[in-house]
């Protein structure tokens, strides 16, 4: 059985599936805006959308945007991520780029966790994740140092995502075990339906990975409405992590978070 990861709290692979809220402003008033709306929402971890944001270029912007961020959402752990163009995001960029802003964020100590595409390339990957862990290790002496609290440091979701269709199970179950052989904290992938047997597949390549070879929390799910039991049933099936919305919801599929968390938890008491 796999074992769980821990950001400011929040066990990602214990008990209920936790909720992932994302934030799709695209200035720094649109995105605080978000965060201040979240104030009364049971949710968990808060994915900052990077991609949507129209100063993402600008490291400087992105800092600035962080150290506001971070406090307005208190303890929720934040998830970074830029989600290319190539897999459903805002925009395109360089693979150089993408390593260099994801390190960046790690580094500021902002951040709790990173979101990597998988199939960046097998060197990008790594030295994104050796980079983010590197600067979770430092971050954690530092403040020790300081002041004697314990840091998590910063964990890394490898992703991939298919908006054209389900691959076959086998294919989705070597994808979430080479994230995993890359050293990701979490692997994570989500599939597109083209009918409810699609459906079926996903719930299936996710029960094998965590029952046969996952030895780390997992994340995965079916798009679009068609696969919407599959953000509902992680605790079956072994899923451990579900986005819903609060507003904008940044994929196909997505719950509102309150009817998300009402629907986990009855679940939850079921079983």
């Amino acid at each position: 059985m796999s074992s769980y990861v821990e950001v400011r709290g929040v066990k990602i692979g214990e008990g209920v599936p936790k909720i992932c809220v994302p934030i799709v402003g695209k200035t720094k008033e649109e995105i605080l805006a978000a965060a201040k709306s979240f104030a009364d929402v049971k949710m968990d971890v808060v994915e900052w959308r990077v991609d949507w944001f129209d100063g993402v270029f600008d490291f400087a912007q992105v800092e600035d945007v962080l150290k506001d961020l971070r406090p307005a959402l208190g303890n929720t752990p934040i998830l970074f991520t830029f989600r290319t163009s190539k897999e459903g995001g805002e925009k395109a960029i360089e693979p150089d780029v993408y390593v260099e802003l994801n390190k960046k964020a790690a580094a500021t100590g902002l951040v709790d966790l990173v979101d990597v595409e998988a199939f960046t390339g097998d060197s990008y990957v790594k030295e994104i994740i050796e980079a983010a862990h590197e600067a979770g290790v430092a971050d954690e002496i530092v403040k020790k140092i300081i002041d004697g609290a314990h840091a998590a440091g910063v964990k890394v979701v490898a992703s991939n995502h298919d908006f054209d269709k389900t691959p076959d199970k086998d294919d989705i179950v070597g994808r979430l075990r080479k994230m995993q052989e890359l050293d990701a904290d979490i692997p994570k992938i989500a599939v597109m339906p083209q009918n409810k047997r699609d459906v079926l597949t996903l719930l299936a390549a996710t029960e094998e990975m965590v029952s046969e070879y996952a030895d780390r929390p997992i994340i995965t799910m079916s798009m679009a409405g068609t696969g919407l039991i599959s953000r509902l049933c992680g605790e079956v099936f072994g899923s451990a992590l579900t986005f819903g919305a609060v507003g904008k919801a940044s994929a196909p599929g997505q719950m509102n978070a309150a009817d998300l968390n009402t629907v986990l938890n009855l679940i939850h008491e079921s079983m």
